[in-house]
């Protein structure tokens, strides 16, 4: 099995988005206003793509957005190796911070990674969300 992480295209990342995160919604719901400011990188395996992230760089700081797994390929460490690919590219930019919205149940899958939960946290379609951070 081949495992490659490279840059893609946001609108390659457009479906994978949908059908894991919003699938009830419409498309546009998984656009975000600023995706073609983003970094966005695919996670494939013998050349289909199963999981996506995306990240934008503000000044010295890093958030990742809209990180997503098909299903059928969960809990088979795709996602640890984009969050992976995410911090060393934080370093190697020199960065200071890298953080996220995260869905309030993913917090303890961030803090493997030293991304720790803030005091801030909101509801989004009636999801909770707490935003995590990790200093550099």
């Amino acid at each position: 099995m081949k495992k490659i992480i490279k840059q893609i295209t946001v609108a390659e990342t457009y479906e994978l988005r949908h059908k894991v995160m919003w699938p009830n919604k419409p498309i546009s719901f998984i656009m975000l206003p600023n995706d073609a400011e983003g970094i966005h990188f695919g996670l494939f395996v013998d050349e289909a793509l199963v999981s996506v992230v995306s990240l934008f760089i503000e000044d010295s700081k890093a958030q990742f957005r809209k990180l997503a797994t098909l299903e059928k390929e969960q809990r088979k460490g795709y996602g640890s190796l984009l969050v992976s690919h995410l911090i060393l590219l934080t370093e190697q930019k020199k960065l200071t911070e890298l953080w996220c919205n995260a869905r309030a149940n993913k917090q303890e899958f961030y803090m493997r990674f030293g991304i720790l939960p803030t005091s801030n946290q909101f509801s989004k379609a009636g999801i909770d969300y707490i935003v995590m951070k990790r200093r550099f």
